[in-house]
């Protein structure tokens, strides 16, 4: 009999095989633009910094403040040991920033969107979800053992298809990102909220990767939509440089949460030091250097799409993506897995970091650099990128 080790390396084997081993690189600098990978230099389009807050002062002194004050680990969940005043104040500010009546912050995003949807929905219920959803919506369905029915990506008739098909469950969820993590499009989020509310469905929005960045002071797709789901979700750890995720909702929402959303109960707090300085990011997001800098962003990106497109429609075969105006997320589709390692290993050789987008983050034969903007890049940052991904002449 082989060892256990041995079934583990050939399962390894297989993933190689089909160019899809993976492993994480070994990433140091205080910039998440200027960056060294393993060591070499590197230019970065694959952060999630979008504001360029990660290297903000305001964010480690709030930190530091909050440590000296309030000690650094939680200790233990928030149901035993109790908050600490600084997780209180980011729920009252998240709040109010979203003009909802409650929030509530959970360790991560993975963990908002799983202790959500198992908290919702049981066997008797059913969830409708769009195709392109995050693995942490993804596995939250499959946790809650509701009934779940995928709808082809951004297909609005066929969700309200799926939740008329279904009007025996005692309860029905249509849940989506708004921007999408791997697409930078976005969903239609009027006419789900549309199809929801004919349905008398619970409308669940993920806005992670574009609160922030997109909407009226960075509120998100929602809010430049005008809809309001009865659950939003978004993180602490894209556009706002910290860690953690959180949900608004009304009070009474936020209440079964605490009492049955197993990845907040069962779970260590946040540190206070992580809240603080998330609670910094949120201040400058709403303030007047938060519009600078979004800003800066929607001019990279507005100059960046026209010319990735271009790029793009030269690779015959070649799908492309229409990004939401603005967006920080830019695919570059280059279809089979090892190509996209191959064009990845290029640009590393002009000492630029994008990695490969793979299955099974991404569908099969839509293997893709992931690019992503931030306020911290230069036009010449931009430039750089574009001559790196035009083909030998």
């Amino acid at each position: 009999m082989r060892s256990f080790d041995a079934v583990l390396e050939a399962e390894l084997a297989e993933l190689a095989a089909l160019g899809r081993h993976r492993a994480c690189p070994e990433l140091a600098g205080l910039s998440r633009t200027d960056v060294e990978v393993s060591g070499n230099p590197r230019l970065s389009f694959c952060s999630n910094d979008y504001l360029g807050l990660a290297e903000h002062p305001a964010l480690p002194i709030a930190a530091t403040e909050a440590a000296l004050r309030e000690g650094f680990g939680a200790s233990a969940s928030r149901l035993v040991s109790g908050d600490f005043p600084t997780h209180r104040r980011l729920e009252e500010a998240l709040a109010r920033f979203f003009g909802r009546p409650a929030a509530l912050v959970f360790p991560s995003g993975y963990q908002t969107n799983i202790g959500v949807l198992t908290a919702l929905a049981g066997p008797d219920d059913v969830i409708v979800s769009d195709a392109l959803n995050h693995a942490s919506i993804i596995d939250g369905c499959r946790l809650s053992r509701a009934r779940v029915a995928v709808y082809p990506h951004g297909d609005a008739d066929l969700a309200a298809r799926h939740l008329a098909e279904s009007r025996g469950a005692r309860r029905r969820l249509l849940v989506t990102e708004s921007l999408f993590s791997m697409n930078g499009d976005s969903a239609p989020l009027e006419s789900l909220a549309a199809a929801a509310k004919a349905h008398d469905a619970l409308l669940i929005v993920d806005e992670a990767h574009a609160v922030g960045v997109l909407g009226p002071q960075g509120r998100g797709l929602c809010a430049a939509a005008g809809v309001e789901p009865e659950v939003l979700i978004g993180t602490l750890g894209k556009a706002l440089a910290a860690a953690g995720g959180f949900v608004t909702s009304s009070r009474v929402l936020r209440d079964l949460l605490v009492n049955r959303a197993r990845s907040f109960i069962f779970t260590t707090a946040l540190p206070p030091p992580v809240a603080a300085a998330a609670l910094a990011a949120l201040e400058i997001v709403a303030g007047p250097e938060g519009e600078r800098r979004r800003a800066i962003l929607r001019a990279h990106a507005s100059s960046l799409a026209p010319r990735l497109a271009a790029l793009q429609r030269s690779r015959p075969g070649v799908g492309d993506v229409e990004t939401v105006a603005g967006s920080p997320i830019h695919p570059f589709i280059v279809g089979t897995d090892a190509a996209a390692l191959d064009l990845s290993a290029a640009l590393a050789n002009r000492r630029l970091f994008v990695p490969a987008i793979r299955p099974p983050t991404v569908p099969v034969g839509t293997a893709r650099l992931r690019i992503t903007l931030s306020a911290s890049h230069t036009s010449a940052d931009l430039d750089r990128l574009i001559d790196a991904l035009r083909p030998p002449a």
